[in-house]
């Protein structure tokens, strides 16, 4: 496997991360993952723009212009022959790179950039989610942030996987639901699609973004809500959204069986429509 290290393209056994790096040593540091279909990615200028606005509220600059990622990431679906295959799994890893001892990052920081591709599996039909322990504390700023630190997702996913279920639902600390382990969460309450507020400590996510805006395209009701853990046991349905899964239909919420909604199939329909129209208008755009 080829990957992209700090402006080379090197075989995956010649990637050296060097001792002192940041993201290794603190998980100082920003990631994005992406999905290609074809060798085109989707939302590529949407992920690229999120992780350098992540990159100014931390100190980390981007080492390369967006361009340039741009450009790198169609090298290394070409290197590694993905340009044929129908799901590629892209990750952009950016930490603060090398620094001395201690907490206090360094003035003049020089990051490390690295990005991998690999083919994705196809996405189940539908999952199973379980409310799990840890939380996600919605004070810290970081929890707006596609940041490194994910230890706390970590546990709640082997804490589901250990009950029988595919992933966690969290909390945050005020009892609010939150987010999954991996993805941001929508419930169905009759015809109106309810998800958590971005106070409740959740990262935006590019794909919720994108559903909020089909729902409201198709004149479903959408409220950004303080969701209490009592409504999933009274909710109609719901999904899970991430950039590779797209939306990710729930079969079971802590046991309970959840029927498929027409409503979640029409907006996944959509959701490929625009799929399809991005990956369009990037050939158009040579890839921008």
């Amino acid at each position: 496997m080829k990957i992209w290290f700090n402006g080379a393209l090197l075989d995956e056994t010649d990637v050296r991360i060097d001792p002192r790096d940041r993201g290794f040593l603190l998980g100082d540091g920003l990631f994005e993952t992406m999905l290609a279909r074809f060798g085109r990615v989707a939302f590529l200028d949407d992920h690229i723009v999120r992780l350098a606005a992540g990159g100014n509220i931390l100190g980390i600059p981007l080492p390369v212009s967006p361009q340039h990622i741009a450009v790198a990431c169609a090298m290394l679906i070409e290197a590694n022959a993905l340009s044929d295959r129908a799901r590629i799994a892209l990750r952009i890893t950016l930490t603060r790179g090398p620094g001395p001892r201690g907490l206090l990052p360094p003035e003049n920081p020089k990051p490390t950039l690295m990005i991998s591709a690999a083919e994705s599996p196809a996405p189940a039909a539908s999952q199973s989610v379980m409310l799990a322990t840890p939380r996600r504390n919605a004070l810290s700023p970081s929890s707006r942030l596609k940041a490194l630190p994910y230890l706390d997702n970590l546990l709640a996913r082997e804490e589901a996987h250990a009950r029988g279920a595919d992933d966690a639902l969290m909390l945050d600390t005020s009892g609010h639901l939150a987010c999954s382990s991996v993805g941001n969460v929508f419930l169905w309450e009759g015809e109106r699609l309810v998800t958590p507020a971005e106070e409740c400590g959740i990262l935006p996510g590019i794909t919720r973004g994108a559903v909020i805006a089909l729902a409201e395209r198709h004149s479903i009701e959408v409220v950004q809500d303080l969701i209490a853990p009592e409504r999933l046991g009274t909710c109609d349905g719901g999904f899970l959204t991430n950039s590779l899964v797209g939306l990710m239909p729930l079969s079971r919420i802590d046991g309970r069986e959840l029927k498929p909604t027409r409503l979640t199939a029409r907006l996944q329909a959509a959701y490929e429509m625009l799929l399809d129209a991005d990956e369009s208008e990037n050939e158009i755009g040579g890839g921008n």
